[in-house]
């Protein structure tokens, strides 16, 4: 979609005035909202995950500790015990 904007960016002939400044302005838009989600989204994941596992360990579990069992390791390899 980004790259979809550009021929109005670039128009010229009849209208152009205007298919310019609305590509422009798309544009601009799109590419600040791309850049701040992915500079954004990681952050606010960093500050949400550390306060769950400031404020979970205050109720008595300690961070790390639930019901769930540990899969981000993966399952097992053949060669290790289960």
């Amino acid at each position: 979609f980004i790259l979809g904007v550009i021929p109005l960016v670039v128009a010229s002939g009849a209208g152009a005035a205007s298919r310019v400044s609305l590509g422009t302005a798309v544009l601009g838009g799109m590419l600040i909202a791309t850049a701040s989600g992915v500079f954004m989204i990681p952050v606010f994941y960093v500050i949400i995950q550390g306060r769950v596992e400031r404020f979970g360990a205050k109720k008595g579990a300690k961070a790390g500790d639930s019901q769930a069992p540990d899969v981000s390791a993966g399952p097992p390899l053949a060669d290790e015990p289960a």
